[in-house]
């Protein structure tokens, strides 16, 4: 990019800010209608809700605000990255979006094809396609190189289900082809794509793998988020997961995704909020396929028996490994909840309030759950002295953000 092209870039940043949602809810109108295809690609969900366009718009002004140094959002475009590959976004997907971006630029600034901005930003976002571009092509190749996995959608059967609580349901995924499955990170994700009746299309949607790797299934836990109307789209996928029998097939992408456990070596400490807790799980399993070498902290955060899920699984875990510990709070405990039994903490979390024992100096963290509890944990955890290059977070549900 030239000088004069940045400074064009830069000089976007107040319309951005104050207009972004408008140019970036526009461009999605305008490129879903020009290519209705990609509507199987993208959340329809966040689409009526807003919050795609939001997190757009989020995006496009911090790669504004940073056109002099993008390489400040290397993390970021490594956890897109990511997604996109999860949902089989190809080099010639950029094209489409480029090509719908600049016009929509064009259409809601009232300003021509022609005018030296549209000319800055088909610069920068040619500079960002390819980054992003880059970084897929390495994620692509090392599926390819890895044994068992596969690049797009391969055809998988729900092989069983099993009820872990009143909200959540694990699904046990096998290949249609018999095929071997890859040895992945605890911790990683699957794009799952189903047929979803009430947008007569396919909706993809990525979930965690709920367990360490298996040699003969994936296995995910899904919360069957309410509502199953057009006017409620947060439940459209995992309702059609909860009601798919046993024997029905789906479409699935190769795990893969960045948050995952980094070192068995070291005090790993796992703290999660409700659905959050399928990655901690994952890799929990993962450290006592590998004899628990270092004592490991289970801290988990949810409304009350009913939705806690995995806690027979959990406390069988326990028993056979002592150096797991653990910790549950239930927010709303119910009466039959006992104290010392059931659960150890009512209430809301208050890690600030947790024995020093369960929270070592020298361990690696790992966060996952609604934004707002990982931002509350992530407060307490720095304000314990903690740095923050130990912490390592999830999020999940709308506009969730992966750091």
């Amino acid at each position: 990019m030239t000088p004069q092209q940045i400074d064009l870039v830069k000089a976007t940043v107040p319309v951005l800010r104050e207009n972004g949602v408008a140019l970036t809810g526009y461009f999605y109108n305008r490129m879903l209608g020009n290519n209705p295809d990609l509507k199987e690609t993208f959340n329809m969900g966040h689409q009526r809700s807003g919050a795609q366009a939001q997190a757009l718009a989020g995006a496009v002004l911090a790669y504004a605000e940073n056109i002099e140094d993008p390489s400040v959002l290397a993390p970021v475009i490594e956890l897109i990255a990511h997604k996109h590959v999860s949902l089989n976004i190809q080099a010639p997907d950029y094209n489409i979006v480029g090509e719908n971006l600049l016009h929509s630029i064009s259409e809601v600034l009232n300003i021509s094809m022609e005018d030296p901005l549209i000319d800055a930003w088909a610069a920068a976002y040619g500079q960002l396609a390819e980054v992003f571009i880059n970084a897929e092509r390495a994620i692509y190749e090392q599926h390819e190189q890895t044994k068992g996995s596969w690049l797009g959608w391969r055809n998988f059967k729900i092989a069983k289900k099993v009820v872990e609580s009143d909200e959540i349901t694990s699904i046990y995924f096998e290949p249609v082809d018999g095929g071997d499955l890859p040895k992945y990170e605890a911790g990683q994700y699957i794009s799952v794509r189903v047929f979803v009746p009430e947008l007569g299309l396919k909706q993809p949607r990525q979930y965690t793998l709920s367990t360490s790797p298996q040699q003969d299934y994936l296995r995910i836990s899904v919360k069957r988020e309410p509502g199953n109307g057009a006017d409620k789209v947060a439940g459209w996928v995992s309702n059609v997961l909860h009601q798919l029998p046993e024997g029905s097939e789906v479409e699935v992408s190769a795990p893969t995704g960045n948050f995952f456990l980094i070192d068995s070596n070291k005090r790993n400490v796992f703290i999660s909020g409700g659905v959050g807790l399928t990655p901690m799980i994952a890799m929990l399993n993962q450290l006592v396929t590998l004899d628990v070498p270092q004592p490991v902290t289970f801290i988990h955060a949810c409304r009350s028996k009913q939705v806690h899920a995995m806690k027979q699984h959990l406390q069988d875990l326990t028993a056979k490994c002592p150096r797991i510990h653990t910790l549950t709070a239930y927010e709303f405990p119910n009466e039959g909840d006992v104290l010392g039994q059931d659960y150890d903490v009512a209430g809301r979390l208050d890690l600030s309030t947790v024995d020093a024992a369960l929270l070592p100096a020298d361990a690696d963290y790992y966060l996952c759950g609604p934004m707002p509890f990982m931002a509350e944990q992530r407060k307490a955890l720095l304000a314990r002295g903690i740095k923050d290059e130990q912490i390592h977070s999830e999020a999940f549900g709308t506009g969730g953000v992966r750091h």
